[in-house]
């Protein structure tokens, strides 16, 4: 006789931001952060703005300690928040969100995650965004380090083009986003600020 499967449980489980997150995984993510990804030295950002250093979000959330910190502190961070499909704009957001699918996956609950493109394939399928269907969905849009909050905006107007419902937008390290964001209407994450960073 078959198992009746189960209906799957909510994505997001726990307390919301800053409340009850496992601090040594928070504090060990900030010492990564700072030992691997934030790089000095003149540089011209994705924005058009220059910098004497940099954050080079990839070198954390690509490294084998790293990554699965990513995962835990981002779903601690928005675990008051309800959504079952977490991604954002290419490249930046697609390590991000697969930490937290692995962080989900290896707690209670389930997400998936997708790769929204910055522009449509001209072969294939022709999709934008990559993944499981998103449309009827809610979706966490996610980022490495925002800027000027234009690539998670991109994002969502590319998931609300495809059916789906941005429910925030949360960030590992914020860099002047915010304020972009809150103007869309949404509410807006960040795991850590340049003052956390001592930037």
């Amino acid at each position: 006789m078959e198992e009746d499967l189960l209906p799957p449980r909510p994505s997001s489980l726990g307390a919301g931001p800053g409340e009850g997150a496992a601090r040594p995984d928070r504090d060990r993510l900030l010492e990564l952060v700072v030992d691997l990804a934030v790089v000095h030295g003149r540089v011209t950002l994705s924005s058009g703005q220059e910098a004497d250093w940099y954050i080079d979000m990839r070198r954390l959330t690509l490294h084998h300690e790293g990554a699965p910190l990513v995962g835990r502190v981002m779903r601690q961070l928005t675990g008051d928040l309800r959504y079952d499909v977490v991604g954002g704009l290419t490249l930046g957001a697609d390590p991000v969100a697969t930490a937290m699918l692995h962080a989900a996956a290896a707690g209670e609950g389930f997400l998936d995650a997708c790769v929204v493109r910055k522009t449509g394939k001209a072969h294939g399928l022709q999709r934008r965004i990559e993944g499981p269907d998103v449309a009827g969905r809610t979706v966490l849009v996610v980022e490495d380090v925002s800027t000027t909050g234009s690539s998670p905006l991109t994002a969502v107007e590319a998931l609300r083009e495809a059916g789906a419902e941005p429910v925030a937008v949360a960030v590992v390290v914020d860099r002047g986003g915010r304020a972009a964001v809150e103007e869309a209407g949404l509410e807006y994450r960040a795991a850590f600020t340049l003052a956390d960073l001592g930037l």
